[in-house]
This record gives structure tokens, C-alpha cells and sequence, in this order.
């Protein structure tokens, strides 16, 4: 099951507010009012263990009140500045590696409302060669993470194992041949907007992405540095502006199982 958590963390920040709103200004009063009551018929000597019981918040309001502070700084960087996530799969290799935990930049392509994704302020769009997440476009509460080959208005073409944008070869460099329990294959330097990431292919799978694209207004398509084990817009399509979640930028943690010892090896700048 599919667990959609940025609602789940809205709702708890909500219901936690709620709770201490209705302490604030409904159950506060009723409380001290009976401490004041008590005060009148107590005398001059009112026993302060029956002041401490009546003046003493029920264990869900002081639950409320004490975490909804934390969960609202949550849910603030959480949606505005800075998401955690891990990568689950090897779509992105050499880039990401499954196990490692990256930090994705919000703010980067624009301020949107968490859960809707709705567009509160424009910063930056996507450019190509960015490594972006987003939400699946068949299933909104999947994550996946690509890289942005195509613009709004694009042609896309993949052939042969090569890309082409706008009819243009996207460079690509040989460096080197190698293998691991799965394949042989073959690393390359591809060049897009001036900036060189690492690419793999395997020569004995099949070009089954093969076909040209025109990218849609609004839309954005989306490959995997890993071109023969990517499922990608070569598949599904591309991906709608409001399905934009952030701009990965940084490897902070490799911990591809639980079993594990978590490690440092990757950390640094996603290019």
C-alpha cells in the first residue's frame, strides 16, 4: 500500500493545532475557572495537590501541544526547503546508486502547497540535464527521480542508443567497458547545456525506447542515466509541471540495506 505522507503530516499538524486551539480557548478557561472556584471554597488554606489536579492539561492536549511545534517545523522544511528521500532502484546508475540518500531541493523550480502541489511562487524552471523528482504520472503517490532530457516544445529522439534533441547528437564520449553479476557494459560522458554527467548502456539489451517525441506544453521528459533499465517518459510519456516535487542536489548517506553499516563513499553534488 501506497502511503501518501506529506497528507498524513498536513493532517497531524492540523489535528495537533486543533487540539491545542480548543485548549487555548475553551478547556484553559474551564480549568482555571474550577481552580478559582476551589480557591473561594477553600478558604485561606486551599490544598495546592487538588489546585495541581484541577490546573493539569489531559494527556492528549499535552501530547498536541508539545509536537505540534516540532511537526509544523516538519512539515515547513519538509514542503518548502529541503526533502529527504532514498533511492530505491538503479534507473539513475552511475549517478545514484541504489541505497543512497539524497537531499532534493523545493524551492529551486518554485514555492508550491504540500499535497496539492499547486504553485504559489515561481522561482526557476526545470533545465535540461537536471536531476529532478517527481510524482509518477499514473500514480501521484510514487516518487520516481530522472533526469530532464526534453523542455516544453522539444523534439526527442532515441535511436540506436543514441539521443538526439532537436535533431541534434547529444555528445557522447567513451570511457570505459566493464561488467558487473548482471552484464557487460559500457559507461559514457554525455554533455547537455554544458554540463558532463556519466551514462551507462549495455549492448545486448535491446533498444526497446526506440521512437521521437514532441514535448508538450507544461510537460517535461524525463530518461535514466542507466538507458537500458529505465523506466522513463520513453514508456509513459512525459510529466506534467504540477507533478514537479524538487531538484535533487546532494548524496549525504549510502545505505543500500538495512543489514548494513550505512557509509559515506558517495556523498557529494549531484550533477
Amino acid at each position: 500500500m501506497d502511503i501518501n505522507f506529506p497528507l498524513l503530516l498536513v493532517l497531524a499538524v492540523f489535528i495537533t493545532g486543533i487540539v491545542a486551539l480548543i485548549d487555548r480557548f475553551l478547556l484553559q478557561p474551564r480549568r482555571q475557572q474550577a481552580v478559582d472556584n476551589y480557591r473561594e471554597t477553600a478558604g485561606n488554606e486551599p490544598d495546592l495537590s487538588v489546585i495541581e489536579a484541577l490546573e493539569k492539561e489531559p494527556g492528549i492536549v499535552d501530547t498536541c501541544k508539545s509536537i505540534f511545534p516540532v511537526l509544523t517545523l516538519v512539515l515547513v522544511l519538509r514542503s518548502f526547503l529541503f526533502e529527504p528521500f532514498q533511492i530505491p532502484s538503479g534507473s539513475m546508475i552511475p549517478t545514484l546508486e541504489v541505497g543512497d540518500f539524497i537531499l532534493v531541493n523545493k524551492y529551486t523550480y518554485g514555492l508550491r502547497l504540500p499535497v496539492v502541489g499547486t504553485k504559489i511562487l515561481p522561482v526557476n524552471d526545470p533545465k535540461r540535464g537536471d536531476v529532478m523528482v517527481f510524482k509518477e504520472p499514473k500514480n501521484p503517490n510514487i516518487n520516481f527521480i530522472k533526469r530532464v532530457i526534453g523542455l516544453p516544445g522539444d523534439k526527442v529522439t532515441y535511436r540506436n542508443k543514441k539521443l538526439f534533441i532537436n535533431d541534434n547528437p547529444v555528445p557522447q564520449n567513451f570511457v570505459a567497458q566493464l561488467s558487473d553479476s548482471d552484464s557487460f557494459y559500457r559507461l559514457y560522458d554525455e554533455t547537455i547545456e554544458g554540463k558532463t554527467h556519466q551514462i551507462r548502456k549495455e549492448p545486448a539489451m535491446p533498444d526497446l525506447g526506440e521512437g521521437s517525441w514532441v514535448v508538450p506544453e507544461g510537460h517535461y521528459f524525463m530518461m535514466g542515466d542507466n538507458r537500458d533499465r529505465s523506466n522513463d517518459s520513453r514508456y509513459w510519456g512525459y510529466v506534467p509541471q504540477q507533478n514537479i516535487v524538487g531538484k535533487a542536489v546532494y548524496i549525504w548517506m549510502h545505505w543500500p540495506k538495512w543489514t548494513d553499516l550505512p557509509n559515506f563513499k558517495n556523498n557529494g553534488a549531484i550533477e
